[in-house]
Formats: structure tokens, C-alpha cells, sequence
């Protein structure tokens, strides 16, 4: 949106710098600059506040379906190693284990990125008390139950 705004100003500045005599094309330009970088912060302000609202939104979901019950644990996701169509190579911290690991994690319909906290339902069959952990810990699609960024920080 900005760039097709500043193709039009840039036009009408073209415009009016050959029917301005004198410096009043000065004017008009910083005008026409000022415009262009209000426009510019105002959609970079507008970007900001609605990720912030869906942030607060997934966490406020993250935390309604964690108090919910069952058997749920967070895992931030530390790197993305491997995108595949099938699913990821990534690295993950359980969260109350302060455990690090590599894990498979199957595709899901949204991406995540490093800095991601899944809420998922473990497997008993890869996770169990006194058992040591597996080496590559594989995370089903259906396993997870929601995701939200790190808190107050947005990918690049």
C-alpha cells in the first residue's frame, strides 16, 4: 500500500515542481516527504497493535486450555533445523523440565518459528515417569493443542 502512495506523490510532486515558480516546490516536496513517512508509521503502528491483540488472544487461549485439565505441558520451540513438506526438524525445551531436545513436529496449518510455545498433550509412549528421554521426540499434529509467540517479541 505504501509504495503504490508513494508512486502517487512522487508523481504529483513531478507534477508540481514544473507549475511551482520560485522555492514553493521546496515546500511542497517536504510536505509530500512528511506525508509519505506519516503514512508509512501509521501502517507500521497499525501492524504492531494487531499483533499484539493476536498475541494476548493466543496466549489467553494457551492458558484457558491448559487450566481446562488433562495432561498438558509447554515446549518453546528453540530452532527451526529443517523445513520439510511433511513436517519440521526443530529443537525444543520442555518448559518444565528445562529439558532440551530434537524433535520431529508434523506441518501444521500455521507456521511457527523459534520463540514459539506449544501447548501439547505428551505421549506416554515416548515420555514416561523414571524412563530416560528418547532421542528424537516426535510431535503429532493432533498432539498439539495451541501455540503462541515469546511474549512481546515478533519474528523478523
Amino acid at each position: 500500500m505504501t509504495s503504490a502512495v508513494t508512486l502517487v506523490l512522487a508523481a504529483i510532486l513531478a507534477v508540481l515542481s514544473f507549475t511551482i515558480s520560485g522555492t514553493a516546490w521546496l515546500l511542497v516536496a517536504l510536505t509530500t516527504l512528511c506525508l509519505v513517512l506519516l503514512l508509512f508509521w501509521a501502517q507500521r503502528l497499525r501492524s504492531q497493535r494487531q499483533w499484539q491483540t493476536e498475541t494476548a488472544a493466543r496466549w489467553k487461549r494457551l492458558e484457558s486450555l491448559k487450566s481446562a485439565g488433562g495432561t498438558t505441558t509447554e515446549v518453546t520451540v528453540l530452532t527451526v533445523d529443517a523445513v520439510q513438506p511433511t513436517g519440521s526438524w526443530i529443537t525444543i525445551r520442555w518448559n518444565h523440565f528445562d529439558y532440551v531436545q530434537a524433535a520431529w513436529i508434523e506441518a501444521l496449518s500455521e507456521p511457527i518459528w523459534p520463540g514459539s510455545v506449544l501447548l501439547i498433550r505428551p505421549d506416554p509412549a515416548q515420555v514416561q515417569p523414571r524412563a530416560p528421554w528418547p532421542e528424537t521426540y516426535r510431535i503429532s499434529g493432533d498432539h498439539i493443542l495451541a501455540w503462541a509467540p515469546v511474549r512481546g517479541h515478533r519474528p523478523q
